[in-house]
């Protein structure tokens, strides 16, 4: 018998229940499909460790917190080990937990270090340890871990990946030097390489910059995944000449308008693989670059690629491409010309299987391509023009397939605002005005449990999605539309906007900049890094479900990652074990939220196991 479990709801509190995934309507083998093809092949994804970390959550206690897998069998159970100053482990908890997967621990010694592991429990039999998480001595009261780094220039932009095959993430980040440098650092601060991006990444130019300029404006043009599933994280960068890699060597070529990928050892920086980026529009200078990860056969992971450069007249020539590197050659799989075709282009990208065949799609913010770079459809003809920011989610949880969710920049018909079928294009509604106006931001998330589904919102109010409802009759009454953030525990998203962790109460609606604080992070010491308003990185990385941020100190010697110290019942699998989620990690451009391929929020049902195999370590 198949039923659907939903979310109970306990004030703001949200328990997810764990019940086993054969009783729940989505069968726990695959996920599926949202149009009825029929789904591709597991595509490996990341052999993931437990994440385990330990924050001081206040003067008595600490909160640690673990992943679920994306592959955990049902009904598996944690226990939880700590040891003091290096002393014999001891099990703290009473009982096998089944619930959250996080623990406050109130007995602990404070004044000495603790380390912290899990232990999983399959059908009663404890299985092998995760690795541990050390707490030091006196450590401060604050949700943070806190990484060092050399001394450098400022950062803008950190990726993560598993360089080093543990399962745990590793770090690489940018210098804003002149000439910029990439690092690579493992998690615990030990550096491990860099390459200077030489001298033809002196011109930083957001719009016509140098040929290995990377990080400026809406791009990067340096990816982490592992490319080859060999259980190791690789670094994509778009290089030219004069770059020294973190091996030692030069990439020499004559042209220093000549562009190539580079695919880099993830331990050494070493070049492994590279290959040219076509030159179709070369006459018109180097070309900038935006660079992502998707699978788009559905079984492979291919490096995918926005780049852009300007003609003399004004106007931008747009290119996109995608490239597989087997662990041996770089290989390109197509490119896509846009020409003089009607597919308005924005400042981020989006790569998800947006008709849920299991194979990946590339979104931008007025088209989407199929995975072999074809043309799925463009909503230029239906009056969308360049825009800032857009979304594409499980918006509608009683609507078949996934939502798009995007604001405009001075279109000339007055359009502000739209919500359409991603699966198609078709447009679902549309919110326009009289004259122009620039609508910089635009967000989508669940934030009022009242009503069924993500709210949208830009500056003309907080709208129900689905039912293109205000939620809050006052259009002054409502978040800043920046970014969101899995942080308290329930299920319902807070927001984070310049360096404020906030929280949307409809029942005490506040306008912008007002709203409930939870974290304010200037207090710990960390700096806003792109566009002065963001973190360098945020995303799901350590610990349970909840979302970590990233930032650097004002020296920048050290990486601050803020993780949740607030418990939670609420069981999920780690967001990184999400197809949707992870691609959306790897991509960066106006940072924007991320999110999974289901829905979750208030009334959302347990969600399906992720069709993924791991990577081998």
């Amino acid at each position: 018998m198949k039923r659907s479990i939903k979310v109970s709801l306990a004030g703001t509190t949200a328990v997810l229940l764990s019940v086993a995934a054969t009783t729940l309507a989505v069968d726990a083998g695959a996920a599926t499909p949202t149009d009825g093809v029929a789904a591709a092949a597991a595509r490996p994804m990341e052999n993931l460790g437990r994440g385990v970390v330990a924050v001081r959550s206040s003067n008595t206690s600490v909160l640690v917190s673990w992943r679920l897998l994306g592959l955990d069998p049902d009904g598996i159970g944690f226990n939880v080990y700590r040891s003091t100053a290096s002393g014999q482990e001891v099990k703290i908890n009473s009982a096998v937990l089944t619930g959250g997967t996080n623990f406050t621990d109130s007995t602990a010694d404070l004044t000495r270090s603790n380390s912290y592991r899990v232990r999983p429990v399959i059908n009663g039999a404890e299985q092998p340890p995760s690795g541990a998480f050390t707490l030091t001595a006196n450590h401060a009261v604050e949700p943070a871990v806190r990484v060092p780094l050399r001394a450098g220039g400022p950062v803008k932009f950190v990726w993560v990946g598993d360089l080093d095959g543990d399962g745990e993430y590793d770090f690489v980040l940018d210098r804003q030097t002149s000439p910029q440098t990439l690092e690579a650092y493992r998690r615990d601060g030990q550096l491990l390489w860099s390459v200077d991006m030489g001298p033809n990444s002196t011109n930083q130019n957001n719009i016509e910059g140098g040929s290995s300029t990377i990080d400026v404006g809406h791009n990067d043009g340096v990816t982490v995944y592992d490319f080859d599933s060999d259980g190791r994280a690789e670094v994509a960068v778009r290089i030219a000449n004069g770059v020294r890699f973190g091996n030692g060597t030069t990439f020499t070529h004559g042209d220093n308008n000549r562009q190539f990928i580079a695919i880099l050892d993830g331990m050494t920086g070493a070049p492994r693989a590279t290959a040219p980026v076509p030159t179709d529009y070369l006459a018109d200078g180097p070309m900038y670059a935006r660079f992502g990860v998707g699978h788009l056969d559905g079984s492979r992971p291919s490096l995918v690629a926005f780049m852009k450069n300007r003609r003399g007249n004004g106007a931008f020539n747009l290119m996109m491409g995608a490239w597989q590197f087997t662990g041996r050659s770089l290989t390109q799989q197509w490119k896509w010309l846009r020409g003089n075709q009607n597919t308005p282009d924005g400042h981020n990208t989006r790569v998800i299987d947006v008709n849920g065949d299991g194979t990946d799609e590339v979104a931008e913010i007025g088209f989407v391509l199929n995975g072999d770079g074809t043309l799925r459809y463009s909503l230029g003809p239906a009056g969308v023009v360049h825009g800032d920011r857009f979304h594409i989610a499980k918006m509608d949880p009683d609507r078949p397939g996934l939502q798009g969710y995007g604001v405009q920049q001075n279109n000339p018909s007055g359009l502000r605002e739209y919500y359409y079928d991603a699966t198609n294009g078709s447009m679902i509604w549309r919110h326009s005005a009289s004259g122009t106006a620039d609508v910089g931001r635009g967000m989508a998330g669940d934030i009022d449990p009242r009503f069924p589904g993500m709210e949208v919102w830009s500056f003309s109010g907080l709208y129900n999605a689905p039912a293109n409802r205000l939620t809050e009759p006052n259009t002054s009454l409502r978040p800043w539309p920046q970014l969101g953030l899995w942080w308290d525990g329930d299920i319902t998203m807070e927001l984070l906007n310049d360096g404020k962790f906030e929280k949307w109460d409809p029942n005490n609606p506040k306008p912008t900049n007002s709203l409930a604080r939870l974290l304010t992070t200037s207090r710990y010491g960390a700096v806003d890094a792109s566009q002065n308003v963001q973190p360098t990185f945020y995303g799901d990385i350590l610990g349970d479900w909840r979302e970590e941020a990233v930032y650097t100190n004002a020296s920048h010697n050290q990486l601050i990652i803020f993780t949740t110290d607030h418990p939670t019942s609420t069981r999920l699998y780690t967001l990184a074990h999400n197809p949707a989620y992870r691609n959306a990690m790897t991509l960066k451009g106006y940072m924007q939220s991320h999110h999974v391929d289901y829905f979750l929020g208030a009334g959302m049902t347990r969600p399906p196991r992720p069709n993924i195999t791991y990577s081998g370590r």
